[in-house]
C-alpha cells in the first residue's frame, strides 16, 4: 500500500455553527471522525445534544421572526443563492478533494458532485422568481388566489453518502423558499458540511438564517426531530431510521419528506443492448461506491440472454478500478467507515452460501487496511436470500434469471423496497407497460440514473414519504394560503330572519 494522501490545511477541530459563530459544544463534548483509508482519527468534531440543538433552533426562529431573510423579493433570494452556487463552483476542486478524503469516494466522482451541489443552488435560485401561483376565478361570482409562506424552521438531517450534495439538494429549495434550516449532517463525514458557512457568509446570507449542529443521531437528530419549534424535517437516510423519526415527529404533526432505502431492481429483457445494459448495470451498483440509495443492486436478467449477461457483468467486474480516493484512476475507493464496511461484508459471507460468486468476494489485493471491498456479483440467487432483499449499500450485487414479463414484474416488485428501476429492451410498449407496473418511485428506461432536476424525487413503500424535486420542493418548504374574493353579492345563506311576530313560525 502507497503513502496515504492527506489534504493540505485541514481543519484542527470541526464546531457547531450557530448564530453566525463557530462555536464548541455546549458540555465540551466531541467524537472522532475516521480516514476510511487508515481507520485512523484526523480530526474532532463538536458533539451537539440537545442544549446545542435549543440554542441553533432559537436562533433560527429569531432570524425567521425579526430577520430580513423570509421577507425578502424572491428576485433577493435569487441573488444570493446564484452567488451561493458560484462560489461553490469555483471551489469544485477543494470541496472533491475533502469531500474524497472524508467519505472514500473516489475523487472524480466527488468532482460530479461538488458540480451537482452548484447546479442544484442554481436550480432553485431560479425556479422562485419563474414560481407562479394558481389563481381561479369564477366571472362574476367569485375569484380565489394561493399565497406561498415559508414555514419556519426547517430541520435538515442528511446522510454520509455523497453529503455536500445532498446537503444542498435540502438546503437550496429550504432558502431559496425563505425558511431559515438547522443543519444536522451525518456523523462519519462532517468535513466538507462545515464549508457551508463559509461560503454562505461570503455570498451575503443573514445571520442566524444557516445553522450547523454536528453530532449523533440519537443525541443531535433525536433532538432536531423532537424540537417543537421545528415544523418540518427533511431527512435521507436508512428506512429503520426513517420508521423512529416518523414516530417521533407524530405528536407535533410535522412535515415530512423522508428519501429512504432502496433495492432497485435493472431487469434486462432478452431484446435488450445487452453491451449497454451491462455497463450500464455494472456502473449502477460500483458507482459512488455502491453506497447509493438508487444503486441497481439486484439485475434480473431474462433466460435467453442471461448466460451472456452473467459472463459479460463478472469480467467487467473483475475490471474494474479499486483505489485510493485521490487516484484520479480509482472507480471503486474506500467504504465511508470500520461500522459500514463490516456489514457490508457480513451481506458478502452470506451471500457465499445464497449464490454463485462471479467476481469480489471480499478485499481486494493490494489494501490490507481501509476499508476497502473488491466489486462483488452473486449470480443464480433466490428472490428470497437476504441479498436479494436486504439494503447491502455497497459494491455488492445479486443476478437472478426470469423467464416471462409478468415473473420480471413480480420478482421487481418482491422486496419492501420501491425507490428506483432500470428497464433495458428494445420494445416500447412493454417499456412503458412494465414502468407503469413496478413499484418504484422513478424509474429509468434504457437508460442510468439520469435525472432532470424539475421531476419530483421519491419512493414508495419502504423507500420514502413524500416527494422532492422542482416544484415538489417547493410545496414542502411553503404553506400554501388560499384567498376567496366574492365578485358579485355575497352568497350567505340568511339564518335567524323569521317572522318574530309570527306565533308559530313553521
Amino acid at each position: 500500500m502507497t503513502d496515504v494522501y492527506t489534504p493540505a490545511d485541514l481543519p484542527t477541530k470541526i464546531q457547531h455553527y450557530i448564530d453566525g459563530e463557530f462555536v464548541d459544544s455546549i458540555d465540551g463534548d466531541t467524537f472522532e471522525v475516521l480516514n476510511p483509508v487508515t481507520n485512523e482519527t484526523y480530526v474532532h468534531a463538536a458533539a451537539g445534544k440537545k442544549a446545542d440543538i435549543d440554542r441553533a433552533v432559537d436562533a433560527a426562529r429569531r432570524a425567521f421572526a425579526e430577520g430580513p431573510w423570509p421577507r425578502m423579493l424572491p428576485r433577493e433570494r435569487s441573488r444570493v443563492l446564484h452567488r451561493i452556487a458560484d462560489i461553490v463552483e469555483s471551489r469544485d476542486a477543494r470541496l472533491a478533494e475533502l469531500e474524497s478524503f472524508d467519505s472514500g469516494l473516489p475523487i472524480t466522482q466527488a468532482l460530479g458532485q461538488a458540480r451537482r451541489a452548484a447546479e442544484n443552488f442554481r436550480f432553485f435560485a431560479d425556479l422562485i422568481v419563474a414560481q407562479a401561483d394558481d389563481a381561479f376565478k369564477v366571472p362574476g361570482k367569485q375569484m380565489n388566489y394561493v399565497n406561498r409562506k415559508p414555514i419556519g424552521v426547517a430541520g435538515l438531517i442528511t446522510p454520509w453518502n455523497t453529503p455536500f450534495m445532498l446537503e444542498s439538494w435540502k438546503l437550496g429549495p429550504a432558502l431559496a423558499t425563505g425558511n431559515t434550516v438547522v443543519l444536522k449532517p451525518a456523523e462519519f463525514t462532517p468535513l466538507s458540511a462545515s464549508l457551508w458557512a463559509g461560503i454562505f457568509e461570503e455570498a451575503g446570507l443573514p445571520q442566524g438564517v444557516f445553522n450547523l449542529v454536528n453530532g449523533l443521531g440519537e443525541d443531535a437528530g433525536d433532538a432536531l426531530v423532537k424540537h417543537p419549534d421545528v415544523p418540518l424535517i427533511s431527512f435521507t437516510g436508512e428506512s429503520r431510521t426513517g420508521q423512529i423519526i416518523f414516530g417521533n415527529a407524530a405528536p407535533f404533526l410535522k412535515g415530512l419528506s423522508m428519501e429512504l432505502g432502496g433495492k432497485s431492481p435493472a431487469v434486462v429483457f432478452d431484446d435488450a443492448d445487452l453491451d449497454t445494459a451491462v455497463d450500464a448495470c455494472v456502473f449502477g451498483v460500483f458507482s459512488l461506491n455502491g453506497e447509493r440509495c438508487t444503486a441497481g443492486s439486484r439485475i434480473l436478467v431474462q433466460r435467453g440472454v442471461y448466460d451472456q449477461f452473467v459472463e459479460r457483468f463478472a469480467a467487467i467486474a473483475q475490471r474494474v478500478k479499486v483505489g485510493h480516493p485521490h487516484d484520479p484512476t480509482t472507480e471503486v475507493g474506500a467504504l465511508v467507515h470500520p461500522e459500514h464496511y463490516e456489514k457490508v461484508m457480513s451481506y458478502v459471507e452470506i451471500g457465499k452460501t445464497e449464490g454463485r460468486l462471479i467476481a469480489g468476494g471480499g478485499r481486494p489485493d493490494g489494501f490490507p487496511t481501509g476499508n476497502y471491498v473488491a466489486p462483488t456479483a452473486f449470480a443464480d440467487v433466490a428472490p428470497d436470500a437476504r441479498i436479494f432483499q436486504e439494503e447491502i449499500f455497497g459494491p455488492v450485487v445479486a443476478i437472478t434469471p426470469f423467464d416471462t414479463e409478468e415473473e420480471a414484474l413480480a420478482l421487481a416488485n418482491n422486496t419492501r423496497y420501491g425507490l428506483a428501476a432500470y428497464i433495458w429492451t428494445n420494445d416500447l410498449k412493454r417499456a412503458h407497460n412494465f414502468a407503469g407496473a413496478v413499484e418504484a418511485g422513478m424509474v429509468w428506461l434504457n437508460s442510468n440514473n439520469v435525472r432532470d432536476l424539475r421531476t419530483p424525487f421519491g419512493g414508495v413503500k419502504a423507500s420514502g414519504l413524500g416527494h422532492e424535486g422542482g416544484y415538489r420542493s417547493i410545496d414542502f418548504y411553503t404553506d400554501q394560503q388560499s384567498v376567496h374574493i366574492t365578485l358579485g353579492a355575497p352568497h350567505n345563506p340568511a339564518f335567524g330572519k323569521q317572522d318574530l311576530d309570527d306565533p308559530d313560525p313553521r
